[in-house]
């Protein structure tokens, strides 16, 4: 009997092809996952995560959890997108294994990464802890350059050699911290998709001296003392009106390119609250999430919040995008105007608001009444790692908005 080989070679052929597509392609192991960022000169950021069966990861710091469900296979490269930052990890993949970079196109930094796949210590700790750093800690930030000092309160719980906790400073907190300490050592570190900080200090009783490290790109020595009665300048002292005014004025435009003032009819004879935000900023984001949740359990005829994005992204198309990411990701019912692309530079955000003193800090919150006078600014935001002083923070804030809707 005769063969064709060459129908019988194309029978094969399709049936390989139909048993391998339908074949689940490979994937990492799920599971637990351990991090590293690679800061250079032997300086790594750890932190852990998972990876599910729906393809799904989580970052962990501390109490934080953080979703990330865009994440895209391309054969054995893969994609991983916050949410809301723009940040991406692009990588080659293994079971156990993923090596690559972590991009920020806006701000050009690339910094290396490699995860592993298994159980494991965010530090990998050998020696027990001989010291304690659970408490408050007085902090100085780069305390020998008048022109980048600054100062911070530490709040520090620890177990055994585990320490969480984070910073607080005059225009925000470190974020949700976590890490151990090793003999005399502490380190520390947290990674939100945008941010990647890395604490390393020597302990010795009531006093602490270390590194403060953000990405690769910078780094700062900082000093700390025990001081449990310690507390930072008042937030609503910071930033103000410039004498003469008593009124903010800006004209910016929406998603759609039309301009927004606070002229505008939605706004008069309202209680407004000005958010000056960025869509990169942690920070900003944690603030983002409250106000969504306070203005849809408070939304009244009585009330506006309207929101002023500060975008390093180079295009206005870009910040744009940026925007409606974060709006959709969140659910923002108010309205994000776009008032700068390009970066985040406070002294042209001071540019764009010269009636108040200066900008400080991304976010910056802006309490206006229904005459349409400012009165409060509130600079930095506490966040979820500040436990306490974001609880303060709810309850002031909402006491506040309720007086100014009752006038």
């Amino acid at each position: 009997m005769q063969v064709n080989f060459t129908r019988y070679f194309f029978t094969l052929l399709t049936l390989g092809l139909f048993i391998s597509c339908d074949r689940d392609p490979k994937t990492p192991k799920v599971g637990e996952w351990r991090v590293e960022l690679d800061l250079g000169k032997g300086k790594k950021l750890p932190f852990l995560m998972e990876y599910t069966a729906d393809k799904t990861l989580y970052f962990f710091n501390a109490e934080e959890k953080i979703e990330i469900t865009d994440v895209t296979f391309f054969g054995d490269s893969i994609h991983i997108n916050h949410p809301v930052f723009e940040g991406v990890f692009k990588g080659i993949f293994a079971e156990d294994s993923i090596y690559g970079d972590f991009i920020k196109p806006s701000m050009d930094r690339t910094v290396p990464f490699k995860m592993k796949q298994g159980r494991a210590e965010r530090f990998n700790v050998k020696v027990a802890p001989k010291q304690t750093v659970k408490g408050n800690w007085e902090a100085v930030f780069s305390p020998n350059t008048a022109e980048d000092r600054y100062i911070a309160k530490g709040i520090f719980d620890q177990i055994g050699h585990k320490v969480t906790g984070t910073f607080r400073t005059t225009t925000g907190d470190y974020r949700y911290l976590e890490g151990a300490v090793e003999g005399d050592s502490l380190k520390l570190s947290t990674f939100d998709g945008a941010h990647a900080f890395l604490f390393e200090a020597v302990v010795n009783d009531s006093l602490m001296e270390g590194i403060f490290y953000s990405g690769s790109h910078w780094k700062e020595p900082f000093t700390a003392k025990r001081n449990e009665m310690f507390e930072l300048p008042k937030a609503d002292s910071l930033t103000f009106l410039k004498e003469g005014y008593d009124r903010l004025k800006f004209s910016f435009p929406d998603s759609k390119g039309k301009m927004v003032s606070l002229d505008d009819d939605q706004f008069k004879n309202k209680v407004v609250i000005v958010q000056i935000m960025g869509t990169w900023c942690p920070n900003c984001l944690d603030e983002t999430k409250y106000f969504t949740q306070f203005y849809k359990a408070n939304k009244s005829d009585s009330l506006e919040m309207v929101a002023l994005a500060f975008e390093y992204a180079k295009t206005e198309a870009r910040a744009l995008q940026a925007i409606e990411k974060l709006r959709t990701a969140v659910e923002v019912p108010y309205p994000i105007l776009l008032a700068q692309y390009g970066g985040g530079s406070k002294q042209k955000a001071n540019d764009k608001l010269p009636m108040l003193n200066h900008v400080l800090s991304y976010p910056t919150t802006i309490f206006i009444d229904k005459t349409g006078k400012v009165r409060r600014i509130h600079t930095g935001f506490n966040g979820p790692a500040t436990g306490e002083e974001y609880t303060k923070f709810v309850k002031e804030f909402e006491a506040f908005v309720d007086q100014l809707l009752k006038e």
